[in-house]
């Protein structure tokens, strides 16, 4: 399976990759363009960074990203790029994919950013486990369907996960997250080939 993560000036683009080729994933670390969208059989948006500056970069892609979601390419963002999934965000000015309608909020917790370890529960894959969570924001769906995961921070309930077909997001880091995070990454892959 070929995989590009898009590169917009920002996320951990090495660990991300290392993470994916381990699983069995050719992968191509490049910024969204005709062609590399066109020979990528599946694409990953990494984390780490504000959201604003992310939607400034990725602004002249974002139609070819959204047709290649829309047309059922196989998709994972990783925390910032599971928040480009929505709409829009309070971090920063700007509209994202819009592939799954809804906005990203502030994490509402006195330990923001929430730096660390934290259980993720409401998942066939994921539930009962531990994942790396590096983030001061989260995602507000507008469908409740699509959350495929949570987590909570101090009474604050938040998608930790979610999935619309071919789309998937992570609120937290799977290339830092041991064993866990890498059974995450291998069933992505074996779904997207």
């Amino acid at each position: 399976m070929r995989a590009l993560v898009i590169d917009y000036g920002a996320g951990n683009l090495h660990s991300i990759r290392k993470a994916l080729e381990r699983e069995g994933a050719r992968v191509t670390v490049a910024a969204p363009s005709g062609g590399s969208l066109a020979r990528a059989e599946a694409i990953v948006l990494p984390g780490v960074g504000a959201f604003g500056a992310a939607v400034a970069r990725l602004t002249p892609a974002l139609d070819g990203l959204r047709s290649a979601l829309r047309d059922g390419v196989p998709c994972l963002g990783v925390c910032l790029g599971m928040q480009l999934l929505f709409d829009a965000s309070d971090e920063g000015a700007g509209t994202a994919l819009g592939v799954l309608p809804g906005r990203v909020r502030r994490l509402r917790s006195a330990r923001s950013p929430h730096i660390g370890w934290n259980r993720v529960a409401g998942s066939a894959l994921l539930d009962g486990r531990d994942f790396y969570f590096a983030h001061g924001f989260v995602a507000a769906p507008d469908d409740p369907r699509v959350v495929d995961g949570w987590s909570e921070l101090d009474g604050d309930r938040f998608p930790a996960a979610v999935r619309s077909g071919a789309i998937r997001g992570v609120q937290f880091h799977p290339e830092k997250s041991g064993a866990a995070g890498l059974a995450l990454l291998r069933a992505f892959v074996e779904e997207a080939s």
